[in-house]
């Protein structure tokens, strides 16, 4: 996203935004509403990650009247969604917040447009709580009861022409920082697993179950790798989550103490093919060896997956002196065919490696 093209006062509300807000939230476009200066940008669509999917909203900016506050234009299927219409006296203690932000605006404060975003989230939250809870589906109805106290879930209904009736869950999972569990942690945003539950609407269906991750915890665990629990018929989440949980949280534990492993892995060969030119010093998947065998020098890429020594490491051998016809140096396949087995111990999985 290139904010040089914005006025300074929008580009530095949407790059504290960008920077400052809870969820990873981006710019899908930029464009113009200014008749007299057609090249200035003020106005653009936001996506903002809303129960393991984006809801998008235009903002809209006028760049030739800074002092206002941007408009906001929701999506089709959210027609229904009005928290503008409770910022005057009819709206109460709930409406306070967004009365104030709104009232207080300053083109010069570049917090505003984040704390607007926040609190109409915020509203957007509960607007789909009370779709959902005018549902007419008795099960639904027996699970957000059970499932809203639960800290950060959040709900949509969907529906549509061309959609099922459907209500979806976004559970969070698991009361504990991984953040904090990893040595020298490159992550800006808390890492979270979230169970995804889509409930048809008026079918007695088993609901549809989906681990979902940041993208960025895919470097020390990956969601894809669980196997489920089965969901047996008549449970509902209150019973099902406390199983799930206690498995993974056995499999997160695992997956830190593991780096280590792969890390001793490393070390281990350092006798065997010399110290490393490279090698990923927090999650220790990847290690690059200069190798010299007589006046023949090449390089050993060590690649460790995140389930080993489950898993076993791939090796890849790529020449310093030989290249081919497209004066790339000549490299082999990725080597996995020598003998392997978890039960041993680190060095010896080193020296039959090679």
């Amino acid at each position: 996203m290139a904010s040089d093209y914005f006025p300074p006062f929008i580009a530095a509300q949407l790059n504290y935004l960008i920077t400052h807000f809870p969820q990873a939230v981006k710019v899908e476009q930029a464009w113009s509403g200014s008749r007299n200066y057609p090249g200035v940008l003020d106005r653009f669509t936001l996506c903002i990650p809303y129960c393991l999917d984006y809801i998008k909203w235009d903002i809209i900016y006028n760049a030739e009247f800074p002092l206002s506050a941007p408009d906001v234009v929701f999506g089709p299927e959210d027609e229904q969604f009005h928290p503008f219409r409770l910022t005057g006296s009819e709206g109460g203690d709930e409406a306070k917040p967004l009365k104030m932000i709104l009232s207080d605006w300053s083109y010069k404060d570049p917090t505003r447009l984040c704390a607007l975003i926040q609190e109409l989230r915020n509203e957007y939250i509960l607007y789909q709580q009370k779709r959902a809870g005018a549902v007419n589906d008795y099960r639904l109805k027996f699970e957000i009861n059970t499932m809203l106290s639960r800290e950060g879930i959040e709900i949509q209904v969907s529906s549509g022409l061309e959609k099922p009736e459907e209500v979806k869950f976004a559970v969070p999972l698991l009361d504990m920082n991984i953040n904090k569990m990893v040595h020298g942690c490159p992550w800006r945003h808390l890492q979270k697993i979230q169970l995804q539950v889509v409930y048809p609407i008026g079918k007695k269906y088993t609901p549809r179950l989906k681990l979902i991750s940041t993208t960025e915890l895919k470097a020390l665990f990956s969601v894809e790798d669980v196997k489920l629990p089965t969901w047996v018929d008549g449970m509902c989440m209150a019973e099902y989550l406390p199983h799930l949980e206690e498995s993974l949280q056995g499999q997160i534990m695992e997956a830190v103490s593991s780096i280590d492993v792969r890390r001793h892995f490393i070390e281990a060969l350092a006798p065997l093919l010399g110290r490393p030119l490279e090698a990923e010093p927090i999650f220790c998947r990847k290690a690059t060896f200069l190798v010299a065998s007589g006046a023949f020098t090449f390089q050993a890429h060590l690649s460790i997956p995140t389930q080993f020594p489950k898993q076993q490491a791939a090796l890849m051998l790529m020449s310093n002196q030989h290249f081919n016809s497209h004066h790339a140096p000549i490299r082999s396949a990725l080597l996995t065919d020598y003998p392997w087995s978890p039960r041993w111990d680190i060095s010896q999985m080193a020296e039959r490696m090679l």
